[in-house]
């Protein structure tokens, strides 16, 4: 018999905080980092939730000494709160502009500073980075982290615009043998997290998914050598491709994307790097279970922006609040408790998440949920949905990348 768990009594089982709907005492925790207001990361990206409820248990006593690359605009450096984890030691941070590095090492409480990323990996003390730096470099510089031995989190994308940056990521992670994980933010968002558990616990089958990523931009977010200006929607595609991948683990096989050309003096072809005439790309995908997605980036449409997604399947759905489908009842979709000493941040509340994971990974020697493979397949579809774009919507095949 068919159940449905009405929106009321599914934010009792998630919580409803966790869903963003209250705010947190301090998305920064004890650190007192300010973080940037909604001009710059939007609405959504300055949403936090309440503490997830429940007792963290620690797995190990051991500290990780990490290095953190990356004091910009939005100051995702310090916002994930490495630094309030009892077992990290931020023991040296970097940024190329020594303002904002002396910046980052007063948000983490750290005394030792580089001048690069270039000279932090040298560093034989640390055991892993976070890479907060330009979209453009992540790529060169995870690789450098993973060739000095050291395990590395990211910030999105995985790579920018080039699939050859993919290849040579995903053989770097193979052949040092370190954990990569991307910080997906949607990949933690309560709702995001309930439809994991329900899949894993079989509530949906094969699945139309929907993601949206709407984050109106009539002039560019300053940014490190201007990349954000002119950036085609689809290069910046993991906060909605995560309503997929995400869920199910799964990949995108091949995809359509239509687009519409912008009338933002910034995202005209004339005034940008990139020869993008788009602000808004939406990719029509198959799925690698033989479902479908469909997958919206926009900078330049007006209304409430943010990540947000939906699933549909043969035996369930999650629409716009509780679950409707044919699970007898729900596996426990509520997201894992943090430390006492951390917030579960913004986006959502999914920074505190994503870090917890990441270091949990390490303890444990395990691969971390948005592992290289994940990463990858959220990242290179967007890349080619560009390209089909850019030919009226030509269906194309995207690269498939696993974990071995």
């Amino acid at each position: 018999m068919d159940q449905y768990f009405s929106r009321r009594s599914f934010l009792r089982s998630v919580g409803a905080g966790s869903l963003g709907l209250a705010a947190a005492s301090g998305p920064f925790g004890a650190a007192g980092a300010q973080p940037p207001d909604a001009k710059i990361l939007g609405e959504s990206g300055v949403k936090t939730s309440e503490r997830p409820k429940g007792v963290w248990q620690p797995v190990s006593d051991r500290k990780i000494h990490f290095g953190i690359a990356g004091y910009g605009v939005c100051q995702f450096g310090a916002a994930f709160g490495y630094q309030n984890h009892p077992n990290v030691t931020v023991a040296a941070v970097t940024d190329l502009i020594p303002e904002r590095c002396q910046a980052l090492a007063k948000a983490c409480r750290c005394t030792k500073t580089y001048p690069s990323l270039e000279e932090m990996v040298k560093d034989d003390s640390l055991e892993a980075i976070y890479v907060a730096t330009d979209a453009p470099g992540h790529a060169k510089h995870c690789i450098d982290v993973l060739n000095h031995g050291k395990h590395v989190v990211c910030a999105v994308p995985a790579v920018f615009g080039s699939l050859e940056d993919a290849d040579k990521l995903y053989e770097a992670v193979k052949k040092s043998g370190k954990l990569y994980q991307m910080n997906e933010t949607s990949a933690f968002h309560a709702n995001c997290h309930a439809m994991r558990q329900i899949h894993k616990a079989g509530g949906f089958g094969t699945l139309y998914s929907e993601g949206e990523y709407y984050h109106y931009m009539p002039t560019p977010i300053p940014s490190f050598r201007d990349w954000r200006v002119g950036l085609p929607p689809q290069w910046y595609p993991t906060h909605s491709n995560a309503y997929y991948v995400c869920v199910t683990g799964g990949s995108f096989t091949e995809v359509s994307c239509m687009a519409m050309p912008s009338t933002i003096p910034h995202l005209r072809p004339e005034n940008n790097r990139y020869k993008n005439p788009f602000g808004t790309e939406i990719a029509l995908l198959r799925t690698s279970d033989g479902g479908m997605s469909r997958m919206v980036v926009s900078w330049d449409t007006v209304g409430p922006g943010g990540e947000q997604g939906r699933v549909r399947g043969q035996r369930g759905a999650m629409w716009n609040g509780g679950y409707t489908g044919t699970l007898k009842s729900l596996p426990d979709v509520a997201c894992p408790p943090l430390p006492p000493t951390m917030d579960p941040g913004g986006h959502g509340g999914s920074h505190g998440h994503l870090t917890n994971e990441f270091v949990t990974a390490i303890l444990q020697n395990r691969t971390p949920l948005v592992n290289i493979a994940w990463a990858l397949n959220m990242t290179v579809a967007g890349i080619v949905a560009h390209q089909s774009a850019l030919k009226n919507g030509e269906l194309m095949k995207i690269p498939q990348f696993s974990y071995k």
